[in-house]
């Protein structure tokens, strides 16, 4: 049987970055070049619903949408939006059906417990980028933070990675594994003191950071 993994605890370290991001905040760069925080937070949202619903099976337009870089306008009550559906994404794959099978997200037809693992990993970069970005702590829970290195970890090819993931970021050995996750996603942990090989990371049905 596939592992699978509790996503409550990385959606919770996501969810809990919310508060701290303050309106004028909402135009600042993140480590995904193309995204502005804004545009991540929509991002996080339609991730949660296209992986909650990936996980009940209930497949449809929210699972179909093919990866895009449209940024449509963040909800005026995101504050309040994105942890309703993060709670829900979290719920959804902690039913052991969740895993087995197959889904679709991101108009790609998978195994379930690949999508498990791509909707954990989104949490845990996608966490990191808008931590980085509103100068905040991000500490999801150890486990999370294994499940997404163990993915990266796998494809650290260049034929495949692209186009969802930029070059392997080098990070030392020592370093924590969080920032080794990050380094294969394709950003840099020192961002932003150097950014300049920031790059994707995961695909989700609404788009592709950039």
């Amino acid at each position: 049987m596939s592992a699978t993994y509790d996503l409550q605890p990385a959606a919770q370290a996501v969810a809990e970055l919310l508060p701290g991001i303050a309106d004028d905040q909402l135009t600042a760069p993140t480590p995904c070049p193309d995204y502005r925080v804004r545009d991540l937070l929509f991002h996080v949202l339609g991730l949660s619903v296209a992986f909650r619903d990936a996980a009940r099976k209930d497949l449809g337009p929210t699972t179909a949408t093919a990866p895009s870089h449209m940024t449509p306008e963040l909800p005026a009550q995101w504050r309040s939006a994105i942890p309703a559906r993060l709670d829900e994404l979290a719920a959804a794959w902690r039913e052991p059906d969740a895993w087995e099978g197959m889904t679709q997200a991101g108009g790609v037809t998978l195994p379930a417990s690949v999508a498990g693992q791509v909707a954990l990993n989104e949490l845990v970069v996608h966490g990191w980028d808008l931590a980085r970005a509103t100068g905040q702590a991000f500490d999801p829970a150890e486990s999370a933070v294994r499940g997404s290195y163990e993915m990266l970890a796998a494809s650290t090819e260049p034929a495949q990675r692209e186009p969802i993931f930029g070059p392997v970021v080098p990070v030392p050995d020592e370093a924590p594994l969080l920032d080794r996750a990050i380094g294969l996603s394709g950003r840099d942990p020192a961002w932003p003191n150097n950014n300049d090989h920031d790059s994707g990371s995961a695909t989700s049905s609404t788009g592709q950071s950039g």
